[in-house]
C-alpha cells in the first residue's frame, strides 16, 4: 500500500492540482480589472495552467496505453494551441489571418532547430557521442517534411486564389490528408512498428511506471479544469498581446512565436532532460512528435474552423522563410542521417535557430 501511496505523489505533484485552480482565479479577476501588471500575471498563470494539463494528459496517456495514450496528449496539447491561435484570431487585427501559419511554423522550426538541437548539444557536451533509432526519425520527418510543405509552401502556388491561400475546396482536402498521414504515423509509432520507437530501457520504465485508476480518473477531471482555464485564459490575454506587439513594433508574426513557445514548454523541457539521461531516441519522440502533431493536428482544425466561422486563414510562408525552413529541412536530414550526433550537429541547428529568430524580428 506504501508503494501505491509514494507512486500516487509521484503521479500527482501539488503543483499540478494548484496552479489550475490559481489560473481560473487569475481569469475570474481578470475579468474585471484593467490593471496593465496584470497581463504579466494572467500570462504566467496560463503557463502554469498548460504545463498542468500536459502532465494530467501524459499520465492519462500512460495509464490507457498506445496508440490512444499518443493521442489523448496530442489532443490536449492541439485544444490549447488552437485556443490560443483562435481567441487572437477573433480579436481581430489586420494579420490576424496569419497567425495560424506563423504560429505552426514557429513550433516547427523551434522544435527541429531549437529544441533537437539543443538536446544533441546537452547530450553531446555530457556523453561525446549518442546513437538513436534511424528507422524512427526517418518515419517522423518523411511525414513532418510532406505535411509542411503542403500546408506551408504549396498554397503560395495554387492557382484557385492568387496568394498564399487554398481555395475553400483544397482547404479541405489538404486538411483531411494531413490528418490521413497524420494517422498514419500513429498506425506505425504505436503498432505496427512500435519498436522502431521504443528502445528496451524506455519500455521497462513505461511498464512500470504505468498510473493507478485513481490517478488517471483524477488528471482527467483537472484536465478538463486546465483546458477550461487554458481557454479562457487565452481569450482574456489576446487584445493585450496584440495590443503589446503593435506597441513596441515588433511585426505580428512574433505573436506565433511567443504562442509556440508557450505550448512546447513542457515537451521541450522533457526532451532536454532525455538527452541529458543519454536517452536521444526518447528526447527525439518527444520533440519531433511534438511538431507533427503541432502541424498534423492544429492546421486541420484552424482549417475546418476557418471555413466554418468564415475566418480569414493565410497559410503560405513568404520568401524568407521558405529558405529558411528548406535550409532546415536539408540540416536536420543530414544531421541525423547516421543514427549518431556529436554537439557538432547541435551547435548547427542552434545557429539555425539564432538566424530564424533574427530575420523574424528584423526581417
Amino acid at each position: 500500500m506504501k508503494a501505491v501511496n509514494d507512486k500516487f505523489k509521484l503521479e500527482q505533484p501539488l503543483w499540478t492540482m494548484v496552479l489550475p485552480i490559481i489560473a481560473w482565479i487569475v481569469f475570474f479577476i481578470g475579468e474585471h480589472t484593467s490593471w496593465p501588471l496584470f497581463f504579466i500575471i494572467s500570462s504566467i498563470a496560463l503557463i502554469g495552467g498548460v504545463l498542468s494539463a500536459v502532465h494530467h494528459a501524459e499520465v492519462i496517456a500512460h495509464r490507457i496505453g498506445e496508440p490512444f495514450g499518443a493521442l489523448v496528449l496530442a489532443l490536449a496539447v492541439t485544444v490549447i494551441e488552437v485556443s490560443l491561435i483562435v481567441s487572437i484570431m477573433l480579436a481581430g487585427g489586420t494579420d490576424a489571418s496569419t497567425l495560424a501559419r506563423d504560429t505552426v511554423f514557429a513550433a516547427v522550426m523551434i522544435i527541429l532547430n531549437g529544441i533537437v538541437g539543443l538536446s544533441i548539444f546537452v547530450g553531446g557536451l555530457k556523453f561525446k557521442e549518442q546513437t538513436f533509432t534511424l528507422q524512427a526519425v526517418s518515419s517522423v520527418l518523411t511525414i513532418l517534411v510532406t505535411i509542411s510543405i503542403l500546408t506551408l509552401i504549396l498554397p503560395n502556388y495554387t492557382f484557385a486564389i492568387i496568394g498564399p491561400f487554398y481555395s475553400t475546396t483544397q482547404l479541405l482536402f489538404v486538411a483531411i490528408i494531413t490528418l490521413v498521414l497524420y494517422g498514419s504515423f500513429l498506425f506505425v509509432q504505436n503498432i505496427r512498428h512500435k519498436d522502431y520507437f521504443v528502445v528496451a530501457e524506455d519500455e521497462q520504465e513505461v511498464h512500470q511506471a504505468v498510473p493507478g485508476k485513481n490517478a488517471a480518473i483524477l488528471s482527467g477531471v483537472y484536465l478538463m479544469v486546465c483546458l477550461g482555464a487554458v481557454v479562457f485564459l487565452a481569450e482574456l490575454l489576446a487584445p493585450g498581446l496584440e495590443h503589446w506587439i503593435t506597441a513596441v513594433g515588433a511585426p505580428v508574426s512574433l505573436s506565433g512565436i511567443i504562442i509556440a513557445c508557450v505550448v512546447l514548454l513542457p515537451e521541450g523541457l522533457s526532451a532536454i532532460k532525455a538527452a541529458k539521461s543519454n536517452q536521444l531516441q526518447k528526447s527525439f519522440n518527444l520533440s519531433l512528435g511534438s511538431a507533427l502533431a503541432s502541424i498534423g493536428l492544429t492546421i486541420p482544425t484552424v482549417s475546418i474552423l476557418s471555413i466554418f466561422m468564415g475566418l480569414p486563414l493565410t497559410l503560405g510562408i513568404n520568401s524568407e522563410a521558405t529558405i529558411l525552413f528548406l535550409l532546415s529541412l536539408f540540416i536536420i536530414f543530414l544531421s541525423l542521417s547516421t543514427g549518431k550526433t556529436t554537439i557538432l550537429q547541435g551547435i548547427v541547428l542552434m545557429v539555425l535557430f539564432c538566424v530564424y529568430l533574427f530575420i523574424t524580428i528584423f526581417p
